[in-house]
């Protein structure tokens, strides 16, 4: 579904902010907590890839879905955005 033009600017605003949080996270944080995701691509990578092809709202549940299944006791693997 198409948004009308005065509000494809909040969710393109939307988009940037959450992608702009990840980014954040994967340069500051990322580094030195080592490698933990237990997916192809990483949980980061997948939240900026959902967030790109789905919208913020979306999107962003679906790379929270993905984050609360990175655990000892779910799964792994190849995951791709879908």
């Amino acid at each position: 579904m198409r948004l009308p033009p005065p509000l494809s600017w909040i969710s393109r605003l939307a988009q940037a902010g959450l992608i702009l949080i990840v980014r954040l996270y994967q340069v500051a944080l990322s580094p030195f907590l080592g490698r933990q995701c237990r997916f192809k691509p990483t949980c980061s990578n997948y939240f900026i890839q959902a967030v790109r092809r789905y919208g913020a709202l979306r999107g962003g549940l679906k790379g929270i879905w993905r984050i609360l299944r990175c655990n000892p006791w779910g799964g792994s693997g190849y995951d791709p955005v879908e």
